[in-house]
């Protein structure tokens, strides 16, 4: 029987019940195992595979672009700690505004950001694939494509155990050559191997290059280059911390990340020596260059070889995990078909991860070689949930729970709004139109599911109950808690 606390605060059980669900995902992970997630799902060596485009939009100022991105994401992880903190559910912005605003506006929210969370993988594998041509001359990119599918499907589906052990491993390894970047990089610069490269802030700033359409340039590749630290939001029914626990390993996870993309763009900027624009042929490529410059080949290779594991493994494993959490929960919620929430023994959603699986292989089949359509859809999905998620902080706290905190609950999600408003008007066209075609989709789905009978409203309690008083019931005196 579920028993208030006399300090107020809820178990992570009594939450969730307090939704009226019971607990089926198995709560093993704790605020280090999200951080690390969260930090897999970022990638802390991401900047390699694309410095060289950055470099050339960004006249050579790389380590700019990250902070501007760290500064502009810092009131998204803002929001997301605080209808995490509120709503501690496995379905992110689906659960945030479908519960935070209404269940209707939650769905479409839920199906903008399931774009993301559905092609991500893909993006992955196909980008992994791509690169295993570079190591393999000849080879089939659909053959890799598979072999990295089939490999993160069975980690997930071997349980989350089985995924923080994966995280771990591939975070010490992406770490480690971290440092071994820096280490290389600075006796390059102190060593004069590369002519004309020395330490120098001008990569961070320089006056008589910033100005105002490159820092609002600038802004779009920054914002995107953090997608991922959302990720976290999904594991929530997994966590073992308080409720405050995804939000601060979101933050955290913000800052680390930074922290690795701009010492690392920083030193390799250094390394470019101030020179021109990267071709397009060498663009591509122009991390691995740098370091075969700065060290050897064979330091090349090993980087090259852990920047596509990093993707295709990694990265990938993390966001096929994050997805079938939102396809969970949305199908409990009855908004996509029920057997995606099925629980297998290892408590796990089976049939999510299996379905995520598929769709990445199919997609993989016809999206290889075709990363900027893909990349274009993927951004859609999350700038267009993020919004959703800032106008949900605004009418959870400010306008149904009376809140006076205008700073976190009013300042913060407005000035998020605006900059993610922004990068999504200046978007690819061939991102605006395929993210709207499909939200027509998600219409006709929403549609046809109210046509036939589905409710869009979600159980529980209200959301707009000031949640630090609330105290649950016992549980025998619930109507009962949904399967």
């Amino acid at each position: 029987m579920a028993t208030p606390h006399s300090s107020g605060e809820l178990s992570a059980q009594q939450q969730l019940e307090s939704y009226g669900y019971k607990q089926e995902l198995k709560r093993s992970v704790s605020t280090t195992d999200l951080l690390i997630y969260g930090l897999i799902f970022m990638v802390p060596i991401a900047p390699w595979a694309i410095f060289g485009t950055v470099y050339n939009a960004a006249d050579g100022m790389v380590p700019l672009v990250y902070l501007i991105g760290l500064v502009a994401m810092i009131f998204t992880a803002l929001a997301y700690s605080q209808m995490a903190r509120s709503i501690p559910l496995a379905g992110s912005v689906f659960s945030y505004v479908g519960r935070g605003i209404h269940p209707t506006v939650g769905f479409f929210a839920g199906w903008a950001i399931l774009l993301d969370y559905l092609l991500i993988p893909t993006l992955l594998y196909v980008f992994a694939a791509e690169s295993m041509i570079g190591i393999f001359p000849g080879s089939a990119r659909w053959v890799w494509a598979l072999v990295f599918v089939a490999i993160n499907t069975a980690v997930n589906l071997l349980g989350v155990s089985s995924l923080k052990l994966m995280n771990r491993i591939f975070l010490v390894v992406e770490l480690a050559f971290v440092v071994i970047f820096i280490v290389i990089a600075a006796s390059a610069l102190n060593g004069g191997t590369i002519p004309g490269a020395e330490f120098s802030a001008a990569p961070i700033w320089d006056a008589d290059k910033v100005s105002g359409p490159l820092l609002a340039s600038a802004l779009s590749i920054a914002v995107l280059s953090f997608l991922g630290f959302d990720g976290i939001s999904t594991m929530a029914e997994e966590s073992t911390g308080k409720r405050t626990a995804a939000g601060r390993a979101m933050i955290i996870a913000l800052f680390i990340a930074a922290f690795c993309f701009v010492t690392q763009t920083w030193l390799a900027s250094l390394l470019a020596a101030d020179q021109g624009p990267f071709s397009d042929e060498a663009a591509g490529n122009a991390f691995f260059d740098l370091v075969e410059a700065a060290s050897s080949s064979t330091w090349a290779t090993a980087f090259f070889v852990v920047n596509v594991l990093a993707l295709g493994i990694a990265n990938a494993m993390a966001a096929q995990a994050a997805t079938s959490r939102l396809l969970y929960s949305m199908s409990r919620e009855g908004q996509l078909p029920r057997f995606l929430s099925a629980i297998n023994s290892r408590k796990v959603p089976q049939y999510a991860i299996i379905t995520v699986s598929v769709i990445s292989a199919v997609l993989v089949l016809f999206f290889v070689g075709q990363i900027d359509i893909i990349s274009a859809l993927v951004n859609f999905g999350a700038l267009f949930g993020f919004l959703m998620l800032h106008v949900s902080v605004v009418v959870h706290y400010v306008v149904r729970k009376k809140s006076t905190n205008y700073l976190l609950h009013l300042v913060v999600p407005v000035i998020g709004f605006l900059i993610i408003g922004y990068v999504l008007l200046n978007a690819a066209v061939e991102a605006k139109i395929g993210g709207i075609v499909w939200l027509v989709i998600g219409a006709c789905v929403f549609a046809y599911y109210r046509k036939t009978g589905r409710t869009t409203d979600v159980s529980g309690r209200d959301s707009a109950a000031p949640d630090e008083d609330y105290q649950p019931v016992a549980t025998g005196e619930r109507e009962g808690l949904r399967p």
